[in-house]
């Protein structure tokens, strides 16, 4: 309906609006007093919209800085001189024009901008690694147009932040962290940075969600903003009403390239720690357990017992790590951490690398049908994590190869042959997928030729040979279990699969 629409229904009404009205008064009086009361319930816990930002923004503006760099781009490879037969009179033309190609093309020079801010009036700024990565020169232009060169303190490609320093002659404004743990979705957020180069620039919004994985690392947590940001402005700071940064602002999601009202910012709490390691060390020093996790689905839950698909599931421990120290063993499934519960796998390397290297935390593991308890001391994440799986133990036996129908899927016992038909490792032992049905039920889940099966069974029993395999499916099916857990390697990465046990045909 338009608005032509509405003024006609409302002038047609108009006698029985007439009629009504000692009962609308009585009514509004009470819609009154029911929205004062309802007022008065929401300011109670919520802060109203500002008149104005111009007082905030005045404050926190000089603090913030432009973070231009350069660098120096190879030259493009030039089409190569084309064949032409000997003697022709454009050979030499050719010849001549592609040399002083060659010679007269200068190396290219590349600038580009981001955004960054103060934390210290000595001259320390936060910014993205991403806005100085590859960079020659760095220069910080402050709010006055003061250009300072600038030196990288410390960066951590993980969680994308570079800490910077400049030298000036005087003090220069700064801002602080604040506790992003404190932020609701819905609360006002200012966002200032460099877009498209337009230094100074200041944009409102409301944080739109919390806790969102974007698949950009390891430790994803952003905060999403519906606060305009554009190009420019990677690297600056997400402000609270109180003037304090809880986010650095990393991405945007743009079809476009420009703002579409979903920008991603990096929690304070998650950058604070790993900015005061690039103050101290110069590179961020993490807690480290030393396992390879995955997801544990609705089917994985089941296979395991849990109640609901909840933890990470271990598929793989290091060896001489914390983790093996503390006994953790694969197939368990990691509850909680230090006191704290891992709902998401996801969840689980964050908490680990907020911990201080070497603290002695209490580990709740789910392990063949109930809760355990472990302790351990966490180390320090390296820098080039080797992951590998448990060592295994089993008497290898005769070649034989083996289907199990129910699964659709084949099996041989890993011989030099099949080790390299499937390009296995030299020392890899057991039993691998020989084929794979393509309408089977192990196909549905990704299993294909030349995964090699490690763990089968709730238990998690070591197999050896494809006959323990087939036991161990048949006993599931005589238990009358809906799916049975495998453990798969490939490419010396282990995952976990729960399979659906198929009903017998005929």
């Amino acid at each position: 309906m338009n608005v032509a629409h509405l003024a006609d229904a409302r002038i047609a009404g108009r006698g029985r609006i007439h009629q009504g009205m000692r009962y609308a008064a009585r009514a509004a009086a009470v819609a009154l007093v029911v929205a004062a009361e309802s007022v008065a319930s929401v300011s109670a816990f919520a802060r109203g919209a500002p008149e104005s930002f111009a007082d905030l923004s005045a404050k926190l503006v000089p603090a913030v800085v432009n973070v231009s760099t350069t660098q120096t781009v190879k030259r493009e490879a030039l089409p190569q001189m084309p064949q032409l037969p000997p003697g022709s009179p454009f050979e030499e033309f050719f010849k001549e024009f592609f040399d002083r190609q060659r010679r007269d093309a200068p190396a290219r020079r590349a600038t580009s901008l981001g955004s960054g801010f103060i934390i210290d009036s000595s001259g320390l700024v936060v910014t993205n690694n991403h806005v100085i990565a590859d960079a020659e020169e760095i220069s910080v232009v402050l709010h006055d147009e003061t250009r300072l060169k600038a030196e990288v303190v410390g960066r951590d490609t993980k969680t994308d932040l570079a800490l910077l320093r400049v030298k000036s002659d005087k003090p220069l404004p700064s801002i602080s962290f604040g506790d992003s743990n404190k932020a609701r979705v819905g609360d006002w957020v200012l966002a200032i940075g460099n877009p498209f180069g337009l230094g100074g620039s200041v944009t409102a919004g409301i944080i739109s969600a919390r806790a969102r994985n974007i698949n950009a690392g390891p430790y994803d947590d952003f905060i999403q903003t519906d606060a305009a940001i554009n190009r420019g402005n990677s690297g600056g700071p997400l402000f609270d009403m109180d003037g304090r940064v809880i986010g650095i602002n990393t991405a945007i999601y743009s079809p476009s390239g420009g703002s579409v009202g979903i920008g991603f910012s990096i929690p304070s709490n998650l950058a604070r720690p790993v900015i005061e390691q690039l103050v101290k060390y110069g590179k961020a020093r993490r807690g480290w357990l030393g396992v390879r996790i995955q997801t544990v689905t609705e089917e994985l839950a089941e296979s395991l017992g849990l109640d609901k698909p909840r933890g990470a599931l271990v598929a793989a421990v290091t060896d001489k790590g914390p983790a093996q120290k503390a006994k953790v063993e694969v197939g368990d499934v990691i509850l909680e951490f230090d006191g704290k519960p891992i709902d998401e796998m996801r969840e689980l390397p964050r908490v680990v690398a907020e911990t201080p290297i070497g603290k002695k935390a209490p580990l709740v593991v789910w392990r063949k049908g109930k809760k355990v308890t472990l302790s351990t001391e966490l180390g320090e994440y390296p820098e080039d994590e080797q992951v590998a799986a448990a060592p295994e133990n089993g008497k290898p036996q005769a070649p034989a190869t083996k289907q199990v129908a129910a699964l659709g899927i084949s099996m041989a016992q890993i011989t030099p042959e099949l080790r390299q038909k499937f390009k296995l490792d030299e020392g890899a032992k057991g039993v691998v997928v020989t084929d794979v049905e393509a309408n089977g039920v192990a196909a549905e889940k990704g299993v294909r030729a030349g995964d090699v099966i490690r763990k089968v069974g709730p238990d998690q029993g070591v197999v050896a040979s494809p006959a323990e395999v087939l036991a161990k499916v048949e006993a599931a099916r005589k238990a009358k279990m809906k799916t049975i857990l495998f453990l798969f390697e490939r490419e010396g990465n282990p995952r976990f699969v729960a399979i659906r046990l198929e009903k017998d045909q005929g």
